[in-house]
């Protein structure tokens, strides 16, 4: 089921609910509110997929890097040691290693930078829509207050207008 839909259904539920008068608020069945919201977090889209699966990738390769990098570490600790006599040889190992380390630690930071932008950027549009959903609820609520004072209004005043021409016609009854 569409996000949208399930939202617009929550909407409807609202809007058809059981008013309270005055106070502007609405009775709704929680049960079926909660199983609503229960399927939006169930059906959120595939971003959020996306976006854990990046940053649990981003984890791995981070950890395999780091992994890799204490590897190569280790095999240049001993190949310095063999080979300690030969210095030339042991420090374009150690350049070798740090240019590896240098690469991995960009990498990595390059993924992370791209998996936080892009949770990110699905998080804020998340929240604009939500917002601009959640103002459209506001409006819709007020209007139906605002009538629904008008409607009480229009009673009470023409109730008043009657009983004031009762109050006439007894008083003229008795003279």
């Amino acid at each position: 089921m569409d996000i949208i839909k399930l939202l617009e259904y929550l909407q409807e539920i609202i809007e058809t609910s059981s008013k309270v008068p005055i106070t502007g608020k609405a009775m709704v069945d929680k049960k079926e509110v909660l199983e609503v919201i229960d399927k939006i977090i169930n059906n959120l889209p595939d971003e959020f997929k996306k976006a854990q699966w990046v940053y649990e990738e981003k984890e791995r390769i981070l950890s395999e890097a780091v992994a890799q990098s204490d590897e190569i570490k280790n095999q240049n600790m001993e190949l310095l040691k063999k080979q300690i006599e030969n210095h030339d040889i042991t420090r374009e190992a150690e350049a070798k290693a740090q240019q590896i380390i240098s690469s991995a630690q960009r990498d990595a930071k390059a993924m992370r930078l791209g998996a936080r932008d892009y949770a990110d950027e699905v998080l804020s549009e998340l929240d604009r829509e939500i917002n601009s959903r959640g103002n459209i609820l506001i409006g819709n609520i007020k209007k139906e207050a605002e009538d629904f004072f008008q409607q009480l209004e229009s009673k009470i005043t023409n109730s008043s207008g009657e009983i004031r021409e009762n109050i006439k016609e007894l008083r003229n009854y008795n003279k």
